[in-house]
């Protein structure tokens, strides 16, 4: 099969090739409940921008030559012997971890804290390719509305995204705010997530007038330019007390000062973003009883939730299309801020 494949890392992102388009030899059924997707779309991910530059190599085993690519969906190809809630030709979209389901995290819907898993794209082969490789637990079945090109991003972008407006949506209220620090390929989508979730008034920053239309579009009941005035004009907005949730899809540069200063006192500030540091006084975080709560990804069934939400056109994904042999300009166009929304690559 053809595949984008990661060759050398580059900590500067300064090379015109990040990755190699060639053959590949085909993923091959191993286990009972092993399922191989033909790929109908791979979302392209900033995360993708960091696996480049090598940030994750303390994190996670990669061994390269490596396959990138954790966002997926597309059809199903072959299965395993045990498989028996998918078949051949099945278009399905596929929650990022592939898990056993025995241990206790996942026993409890944990899956992104399972003690046995992969994840493709991060710790194994992903889906810049023609076919994947995953499991049958990971695998959720399409409607007839989505196509897999469409939705691909939803599987860590639209489900991390829809996991912190979740959270948030849970304690916030009509009359109180909801800031989004970002408007980009996760923020977008955690605007509408939040607009369907509850009824919060909407205050998205964000450096970028597209981006900034962008939130108009998705519902976004004011917009802030990020121009170094930007926590004032939320603290004007708010009544000079701030929002009672921060959600920050940056998580870098002056993002979490100004995304922890912009939460009300015994509000909470979401971190999704990353790449950045907290570094607070145990002082300010009695005084002021905020909370911060980290964010990875989401559960299989929340994925399931967003699909339901994307099958009613409750959400909906902003992405442009590039073929998979021009993944390279996929990965500097977005590198470069060129991409509204998120980008799809396409076999």
């Amino acid at each position: 099969m053809k595949a984008a494949v990661l060759h050398s890392f580059d900590e500067k992102l300064e090379k015109p090739e990040f990755v190699r388009y060639e053959d590949v030899p085909d993923p091959k059924i191993e286990r009972p409940n092993d399922v191989v997707v033909r790929i109908g779309g791979a979302g392209v991910c900033r995360t993708d921008l960091h696996i480049i530059e090598g940030i994750w190599r303390s994190k996670v085993d990669v061994k390269l030559p490596y396959i990138m690519g954790h966002e997926n969906a597309g059809w199903v190809e072959a299965v395993g012997k045990g498989v028996t809630s998918v078949k051949v030709g099945d278009p399905v979209i596929c929650h990022p971890l592939v898990t056993s389901g025995h241990c206790l995290a996942c026993r409890r819907g944990n899956d992104m804290h399972a003690t046995e898993s992969s994840f493709p794209g991060i710790n194994a082969d992903g889906g810049y390719a023609e076919y994947l490789l995953t499991g049958e637990r990971a695998l959720i079945r399409l409607p007839k509305t989505l196509a897999p090109k469409d939705v691909a991003p939803y599987t860590d972008a639209g489900l991390t995204a829809y996991r912190a407006a979740k959270k948030a949506s849970r304690h916030l209220l009509p009359g109180e705010y909801a800031v989004c620090i970002g408007a980009g390929g996760l923020g977008h989508i955690g605007i509408q997530v939040l607009k369907a979730l509850c009824a919060a008034e909407i205050i998205v920053v964000d450096r970028s007038p597209t981006a900034l239309q962008l939130a108009k579009e998705c519902g976004a009941h004011h917009v802030v330019q990020a121009d170094g005035n930007e926590l004032q004009a939320v603290l004007d907005l708010t009544g000079g007390h701030g929002a009672e949730a921060v959600i920050d899809f940056v998580g870098e540069g002056d993002s979490i000062r100004i995304g922890i200063a912009m939460t009300r006192n015994a509000g909470a500030y979401y971190i999704v973003g990353y790449g950045g540091k907290i570094d607070l006084p145990t002082i300010d975080m009695i005084t002021t009883e905020k909370t911060i709560v980290g964010n990875l990804v989401g559960t299989y069934p929340e994925l399931v939730e967003l699909m339901a939400l994307a099958d009613r056109g409750l959400v909906h994904l902003a992405t442009r299309e590039y073929r998979l042999r021009d993944a390279n300009q996929a990965l500097h166009d977005l590198h470069h801020g060129k991409i509204k929304g998120r980008a799809v690559l396409i076999p």
